[in-house]
């Protein structure tokens, strides 16, 4: 059995300030003065304490006349119904006032359910729209890295090719000094013949600068060709750091977009909650009924004996 919330002392003391004011001590008007607390125990209670004091404080009184006990029934009577009017009226207030309170709150879970389900729609389209956006961005991120393999090897087989070009370019040069050593033996040995030989060495070195120079160019263009690769591959490597960087971005909005996912989540729970309070508040509506039925059930048989009492004096 649940205890009592409120001794007896406190019950006694407001049904005392109750009559101080005037007023009368009823359940519902004890429960009002202490603030809380069953309205029949409450009744009960002050009803024990009156039994008890009319005990202690019983004295032989000399009896009312019948007019005065007429007219005594007649104020009970009278009493009697003011007070099951008071409660019918006090009951339909409290019917109607715990309606109105129970449609605001249904209604207001509704919008709130009706908020966080669009809430979640929105919030599962953005995330479908940022897998999207990564899915294109890793797309991209492995077309770049596959555009600077072929760059790298592209430089490779480049340099491979400068190589081969000094190679030759040294071999050449190699070849001229060994055909001037030729030539200056053959001009040192055959004088007879150094107009011819001078003519053919002349040519010969012609060709030979001429070879150099067409290789030197050669050469120039080469390191122009891998400059330029290099500048591409740097212009390619910074676009493959901005990608990475989008990709972070694009993982931190889906990880801020799944953190709002939860909250509406959240919310819609919120209004679960909001739908059960609904459910509880009428559970008090129908005990709130209950006890006013109870109450009038309880007035009625005071109305009947008073009226019988009438009869038997006339």
């Amino acid at each position: 059995m649940r205890p009592a919330e409120y001794t007896p002392e406190e019950i006694i003391q407001a049904g005392e300030a109750l009559q101080a004011a005037g007023r009368n001590v009823t359940g519902f008007a004890l429960r009002q003065k202490v603030g809380g607390g069953n309205p029949n125990r409450l009744k009960q209670v002050w009803d024990e304490h009156l039994a008890r004091s009319s005990v202690a404080e019983a004295e032989p009184v000399a009896e009312l006349p019948v007019e005065v006990a007429e007219e005594l029934v007649t104020v009970s009577k009278a009493l009697t119904e003011r007070l099951a009017a008071l409660a019918v009226e006090l009951n339909d207030k409290a019917v109607k006032a715990a309606e109105r309170r129970v449609g605001e709150v249904v209604r207001a879970a509704g919008e709130q359910r009706e908020q966080a389900e669009r809430e979640l729609a929105d919030a599962a389209q953005t995330v479908e729209d940022l897998e999207q956006q990564l899915d294109d961005v890793k797309a991209e991120l492995a077309a770049t890295q596959e555009r600077l393999t072929e760059v790298l090897a592209q430089r490779q087989s480049q340099a491979v090719e400068l190589a081969q070009v000094r190679e030759r370019l040294a071999a050449t040069e190699q070849a001229t000094r060994t055909a001037s050593e030729q030539h200056t033996a053959e001009l040192k040995q055959v004088r007879a013949d150094a107009a011819a030989a001078a003519k053919k060495h002349q040519e010969a070195a012609q060709r030979a600068e001429q070879e150099q120079a067409a290789l030197r160019s050669e050469l120039a263009q080469a390191n122009a060709r891998a400059e330029r690769a290099e500048a591409k591959a740097g212009e390619i490597e910074r676009r493959a750091v901005e990608l990475r960087t989008e990709l972070d971005r694009a993982h931190q909005d889906a990880d801020q977009l799944r953190a709002e996912l939860a909250k509406a989540q959240a919310r819609s729970e919120d209004a679960t909650s909001a739908r059960e309070e609904a459910a509880r508040m009428r559970g008090e509506r129908d005990t709130l009924r209950a006890q006013n039925d109870a109450l009038l059930a309880a007035l009625k048989p005071e109305i009947k004996p008073s009226t019988a009492r009438k009869g038997e004096e006339k």
